[in-house]
């Protein structure tokens, strides 16, 4: 098994490094009918602008000034990819220069859309431009292409996620071979789907932050699932199974957990194909093929593993870390815990909702649109052009509305009473003179807005064009206007993501119902599941809105300034948020069944079930904690800022205030109802049950006694009632 691994790790990586990666950076779909006049008419300008934005220390209209910039647009004019670059002392630049004569821009013209360019192309234009800078000639370089090649790169988010979840699992097992094994197991998947996604990319349109997102998801899923084989191999151990018996028994119980509750995470990834935007699916199947992966490893490399280390797990420890593998006594943390629940399930019920409820408030007022560069690290070129922009001509120069027409013959008045209706609108401070295409059928206005890109006031400037200029502009004239542009484009993609989000989550809360009900044999268990699963998302996305929308704690972890919520990012979070909450319901609730067919106790199965998962769910959670906040304090990337603690606060909410506390009072107070399913139900359902009666699988010997090594006889402890 182990060769094998091997074999697909070299394999895939040799295949990935000769054909390489084919990256996008296409998120929007932008605003079509623009696009395809620019394309036939305008083709100088089908593609998007740059901006190099030069701060002067004296006069720009110095000629030491005008003499390097006029090098610097020569320079930039021979490029692969450029169409045209304006200078701003120029007649068809004038308005290049800002009013206090210390800030100008270069305007350069691609001629593809910012996420179908070359990253070299964009990166040969950065670097020729930067190439022009001197003392008292800053030079920064601004616009959406740009922004998705160097607005940052991504951190040491995966290595710190990992030297994190080494010092847990020690502290867990304070034994070097269980904490060594899931990360092994953990790295082996996500090297593979490194590659896998290498290739996937050239058929598959794939972010270029996908990766780091699929490592994100990848480490933590992947250590989490070993740990809990580990820990059940563990504990086969303590109860005096051999090596091979231990596996078998984790890999029935734990591992038959494993492979459900990975495979509720695929299911609700597979939610988001009902968007059907391309870069959406690339993710998807990032995240995919890394769940996927780290899950076979978890079922076939971690046994292979385990038979390697034997009796040996615990050899190697760290002198007073090692931790007991058996079951906890009445005496332990858990044991008093689950027992205080259980006598007081209101008040522990009450006091978790009630948490639940305060962190959902900030969930809504969550404004969904896509973010600008001024959320980027304030060292990044693109932060300082926006800045600069900003400062020199007001924040809407970032992102200028175009405003594209198709012309019928004798109808070039109506264009230019169209251009002063658009130079009009509330919002808008500027509006160049109409461009009229050479056969005089096309016609091309921009409009630069007074707000950023992000602010609520350009999307309204956008509808407030569409709803009420061009229509009174062009009422009975034969003239189609449209608003495009990338700041429309992302307005439109907004809009088309916000209202796909019910459908989403409609889709993944069916699936996980009916899951859960072929496992527990249940209507409360599923339903339950999901309501409490809801807060928990509902509480995570609450954090994202106080901390990225309305600034609490940004500062700390450097979220430069506030702005919305990116609208694909609550998508994607819901679906990996909600598959990663199945996997502690299938770990605790497989455990409380397991109980409850033993006994037929409802209220001891509940308690037992509970004290016996809890260390490791709390573990799991705790390496998932560091590993996704890993992303929030070593990633410059805003996304992944977002991302990260979204994942981070959501699992930590669900495996403390969730798991330990909410779920096992609602279970202590539907008692019996908990396991109620009618029987024209249970015959209709198929039976996906994850429990096995370990007994007749590898039956453990009777513990003997100290003294003479007879069997003893046991009972099961008091419930502490």
């Amino acid at each position: 098994m182990l060769i094998l691994w091997l074999v697909a790790l070299v394999g895939t990586n040799v295949l990935a490094q000769a054909a390489g990666s084919n990256f996008s950076n296409n998120l929007t779909g932008g605003a079509q009918p623009v696009q395809q006049i620019l394309n036939r008419a305008f083709p100088d300008q089908k593609g998007s602008p740059a901006q190099v934005v030069i701060t002067s220390s004296g006069p720009i209209s110095a000629a030491s000034v005008q003499d390097r910039t006029t090098m610097m647009v020569a320079a930039l004019s021979r490029l692969a990819h450029v169409s045209e670059v304006v200078s701003p002392f120029t007649a068809a630049g004038a308005h290049q220069v800002s009013a206090d004569g210390h800030i100008a821009y270069v305007q350069v013209q691609f001629d593809e859309i910012a996420g179908n360019l070359p990253q070299a192309a964009v990166n040969k234009v950065i670097a020729t431009a930067q190439s022009f800078a001197a003392p008292g000639y800053h030079v920064a370089l601004g616009g959406q292409a740009i922004s998705l090649v160097a607005a940052g790169k991504p951190g040491p988010s995966e290595g710190i996620g990992i030297l994190a979840a080494i010092v847990i699992m020690l502290l867990a097992f304070g034994s070097v071979v269980a904490m060594g094994l899931p990360i092994i197991t953990a790295l082996f998947g996500i090297a593979i789907a490194f590659a896998v996604l290498d290739l996937l990319s050239h058929v598959i349109t794939t972010p270029t932050f996908a990766p780091e997102m699929m490592a994100m998801i990848g480490l933590g899923v992947g250590i989490d699932y070993a740990l809990i084989i580990v820990t059940r191999y563990r504990q086969g151990l303590a109860e005096g199974r051999n090596p091979r018996q231990a596996t078998a028994v984790s890999l029935a119980t734990s591992g038959r957990s494993v492979v459900f509750a990975g495979t509720t995470v695929i299911l609700s990834l597979l939610g988001l194909f009902i968007l059907q935007l391309p870069f959406m699916r690339g993710l998807a199947v990032g995240a995919i093929a890394a769940v996927v992966l780290v899950m076979a490893a978890a079922v076939t490399l971690l046994p292979a593993m385990l038979g390697f280390s034997g009796l040996a797990v615990d050899k190697l420890h760290v002198p007073g870390l090692l931790q007991n593998a058996a079951e906890p006594s009445h005496r332990s943390f858990w044991y008093r815990w689950s027992r205080t629940v259980q006598r007081h399930p209101i008040v522990a019920g009450g006091a978790g909702l009630l948490c639940l409820l305060i962190l959902i408030i900030p969930f809504f007022s969550m404004r969904l649109a896509f973010t600008d560069a001024g959320n980027d690290p304030t060292s990044s070129t693109t932060r300082q052009a926006f800045d600069a922009l900003a400062s020199g001509f007001g924040p809407g120069f970032n992102g200028p509305l175009i405003v594209a027409a198709s012309v019928p013959d004798g109808q070039r008045a109506a264009v230019e009473g169209l251009r002063a209706k658009v130079a009009a609108t509330p919002g808008v401070v500027f509006a160049t003179p109409v461009q009229f295409s050479a056969s005089g059928h096309d016609a091309v206005v921009i409009a630069y807005p007074a707000a950023s890109p992000q602010s609520a006031q350009t999307e309204a400037i956008v509808h407030a064009l569409r709803n009420d200029a061009i229509p009174a502009a062009t009422a009975g004239t034969g003239v189609a206007a449209y608003v495009g542009g990338e700041t429309a484009g992302s307005v439109d993609a907004s809009a088309y993501l916000s209202s796909r989000l019910v459908w989403v989550i409609a889709v993944v809360l069916l699936l996980a119902f009916l899951l859960l009900m072929a496992v527990f044999r249940s209507l409360a268990i599923p339903a339950k599941a999901v309501i409490v699963n809801m807060l928990s998302v509902g509480a995570a996305y609450g954090v994202i809105v106080a901390v990225f929308q309305w600034g609490w704690l940004g500062s700390v972890i450097g979220i430069g300034a506030t702005g919305p919520i990116d609208p694909w990012i609550p998508l994607m979070m819901f679906t990996i948020l909600f598959g990663l909450s199945m996997d502690y319901e299938v770990f605790l609730l497989s455990r409380i069944r397991e109980e409850w067919r033993r006994t037929g106790d409802n209220s001891s199965a509940v308690a037992d079930g509970l004290a016996k998962t809890a260390r490791v769910i709390t573990a799991a959670a705790a390496i998932m904690v560091c590993v996704f906040g890993s992303f929030v304090i070593g990633d410059p990337l805003h996304v992944l800022k977002v991302f990260g603690l979204g994942l981070a606060a959501a699992i930590f909410i669900d495996a403390t205030l969730v798991r330990m506390v909410l779920v096992p009072s609602i279970m202590e107070l539907l008692g019996k109802a908990n396991w109620w399913m009618p029987s024209w139900l249970d015959r209709a359902v198929p039976n996906l049950g994850v429990e096995v009666d370990v007994a007749s699988l590898a039956p453990a010997p009777p513990p003997a006694d100290a003294a003479t090594g007879d069997p003893v006889e046991t009972g099961r402890p008091s419930d502490g009632r």
